[in-house]
C-alpha cells in the first residue's frame, strides 16, 4: 500500500468572486482557516467546483499557491491540474508541484475523451512528470469517459497514481473498484450522498460538496466510518440527505455557493457559463437549510 494523502473529509472548496469576476483571495483565506478549524482534513483546490475550468493559467496557479501558503502545512493541499490536453495537464501538474501542492488532482479526458489505452498513456505521462501523488477522478457524467477496472489495476503500479476519487454514482462498480483495487489505491467518494456506503466498503473518505455548510458533522461521518461505528455515520448521512440533495438541485457549484452566499459568506457569483440559481430552486434550498439550522 502507498502512503495515504488523507482520511476524512476533504472540501473541494469553492472560488469566491469578487462582483467584478476576480478572484476574492481574502475570503478564500477565510474559508480555508474556517474549514481546517472545523475539522476539514484537506483542501482540494481548484477542482470542478473551484471553477477551475474558467481560469486562466495565471489565476489556476496563484489559486494553488495561495491554498498552499495559507494552509501552511495544516492539512496537505490537492491541486487540480486535469485536462483534456496531456502536455498541458503535464505543464500544470509541474507548477503546482512547484509551489508547494502536496497532491494532484487529475480528471479523466473530457470532449475529446480517449480509450483505455489512451488513459493509460495520459495518467502515466502526468505521473512520470512529478514527485508527488495523483488522485485520478473518476466522473462519467461530466467527462463521458470511465475508467475500467482493469485500467486502474494497470495505473495502480505506477508509484505516484496512489488513489482515485469515484464520483461515478454506481456502487456497484465502487464495490468491485475496492475489492479489485483497494490493497493498491486508496478511493474516496466523490458524492457526498455515498459518503457511508463506500466507506463501509473500504473508501478512505471523501472529496466533499457538503462540508462548505456543515464541515464538522462531514468530518464526523468520516470519522465514525473509520472507527467502524457505521451506525451512527448512517445516522447523520440520512440526516442531511436532503440537504446534500439540494447542494445539487442545480449544476454543481451554483447551489454551494448560493448556499454559502446565503450564510453570510462573500463568495460571489459564479462565473459563465454557470448563472444564478432559478428562484424556485433558490427557495428549496433555502428551506432545507433553515430546517438544518444553518441560516434563520
Amino acid at each position: 500500500m502507498k502512503n495515504t494523502i488523507f482520511t476524512g473529509a476533504a472540501i473541494a472548496i469553492i472560488t469566491p468572486m469578487n462582483a467584478d469576476g476576480s478572484i476574492n483571495y481574502d475570503v478564500l483565506g477565510s474559508m480555508i482557516d474556517y474549514q481546517i478549524e472545523n475539522g476539514t482534513d484537506a483542501i482540494v483546490i481548484c477542482g470542478t467546483t473551484g471553477e477551475a475550468s474558467t481560469m486562466t493559467d495565471a489565476e489556476h496557479l496563484e489559486c494553488i499557491r495561495f491554498a498552499v501558503e495559507r494552509t501552511a502545512k495544516r492539512v496537505p493541499v490537492i491541486a487540480g491540474t486535469g485536462s483534456n490536453d496531456t502536455a498541458y495537464a503535464v505543464k500544470l501538474s509541474k507548477e503546482a508541484e512547484a509551489v508547494g501542492a502536496d497532491a494532484l488532482l487529475v480528471v479523466t479526458p473530457y470532449y475529446n475523451k480517449t480509450t483505455q489505452k489512451g488513459l493509460i498513456a495520459h495518467f502515466t505521462a502526468i505521473a512520470d512528470a512529478v514527485n508527488i501523488p495523483l488522485v485520478l477522478y473518476n466522473i462519467p457524467g461530466r467527462t463521458g469517459m470511465n475508467i475500467e477496472i482493469a485500467t486502474l489495476k494497470e495505473l495502480a503500479k505506477h508509484k505516484n497514481i496512489c488513489a482515485v476519487k469515484e464520483a461515478s454514482g454506481n456502487i456497484s462498480y465502487a464495490a468491485k473498484l475496492i475489492a479489485e483495487c483497494g490493497d493498491m489505491l486508496d478511493v474516496y467518494s466523490g458524492n457526498d450522498d455515498m459518503i457511508v456506503p463506500l466507506m463501509s466498503l473500504g473508501a478512505k473518505g471523501v472529496i466533499s460538496v457538503l462540508s462548505h455548510v456543515i464541515p464538522k458533522e462531514t468530518h464526523m461521518m468520516t470519522r465514525f466510518c473509520l472507527d467502524n461505528n457505521f451506525s451512527e455515520a448512517a445516522k447523520l448521512q440520512i440526516k442531511y440527505l436532503d440537504l446534500i440533495n439540494n447542494l445539487f438541485i442545480e449544476v454543481n457549484p451554483i447551489p454551494v455557493k448560493e448556499a454559502v452566499n446565503l450564510m453570510g459568506v462573500n463568495a460571489g457569483p459564479c462565473r459563465l457559463p454557470l448563472c444564478d440559481m432559478s428562484e424556485e430552486h433558490k427557495a428549496v434550498l433555502r428551506a432545507s437549510m433553515e430546517k438544518h439550522g444553518l441560516i434563520k
